[in-house]
């Protein structure tokens, strides 16, 4: 009984404990946007500079600074929404044409830029280069991207070949060569179609393959286009549910494209 009074007595101190940190920082997080406008913050990313190399690979340090990166912007972007649906509510109370309103409409729009920008200001607190950390965020999510399109492809891939072989079955069935004929050609379209994807596949920036590669050593390389679309989504979870939809779709869609081969 002690023990087990022990436990959660000590559960609930680690989760007051947490409480109490992740106010700390939001309370943190809204005292340097109140102080530290997008302006400042540009003015103090203006001297980064960074030359990416030039076979547009990604080391394993860079994905962990994303991945760093990511984790504080999340924060910061959740603080400066929170911002701005306040102000918005505000000027719609005020009337949108008052002064009140119109003054509560630009902070609207103050916050609505710190929320787009808040990436930028995650990698300067964590003292890293802008300019490398943007370039490191376009890399991975075109790895990101180049994952989604692979997807997609495999299951349109699957599509084509099941009606491919349905077709030339019905070739080889045909008995007359008028019907044989316009089978030939409907086949003929079909390969050009085939070809023209294999081709598309085939040319993949290796770039894109290798920056891919390396992001799956620390998660789904599709978590970064996912958490991408999370910032502008209204309800928290609606870009994981979409994309785990979109991934199951696809699963289906190649299995049943498999059956009909």
């Amino acid at each position: 009984m002690r023990k087990a009074l022990a436990v959660v007595v000590f559960t609930a101190i680690a989760l007051t404990g947490c409480k109490a940190k992740e106010m700390m920082e939001k309370a943190s997080i809204e005292k340097d946007l109140k102080n530290r406008g997008t302006v400042d913050l540009m003015k103090e990313v203006a001297d980064d500079k960074y030359t990416p190399p030039a076979d547009g690979r990604l080391t394993d340090g860079q994905v962990q600074m994303y991945l760093k990166v990511r984790d504080h912007e999340k924060q910061i972007a959740q603080v400066a929404r929170v911002e701005a649906q306040k102000h918005a509510e505000a000027a719609k109370k005020e009337g949108e044409h008052s002064i009140s309103g119109m003054m509560e409409g630009f902070k609207t729009m103050s916050a609505a830029t710190q929320m787009l920008t808040a990436d930028i200001r995650a990698a300067k607190d964590l003292h890293y280069n802008t300019q490398e950390y943007l370039w490191v965020k376009s890399q991975i999510l075109t790895a990101s991207v180049s994952a989604m399109t692979e997807q997609s492809t495999k299951a349109m891939n699957a599509t084509v070949e099941a009606s491919y072989q349905q077709m030339k079955k019905s070739y080889d069935e045909a008995k007359d060569e008028q019907t044989k004929k316009m089978y030939a050609e409907m086949l003929a379209n079909m390969e050009k179609s085939r070809q023209e994807m294999a081709a598309q596949q085939q040319g993949t920036e290796p770039a894109a393959v290798y920056n891919r590669q390396l992001l799956s050593k620390y998660e789904n390389a599709l978590n970064a286009l996912t958490n991408e679309m999370a910032k502008y989504e209204d309800k928290p979870g609606e870009a994981q549910k979409g994309m785990e939809k979109y991934q199951q779709d696809l699963a289906k869609a190649t299995e049943e494209a498999k059956k009909n081969q």
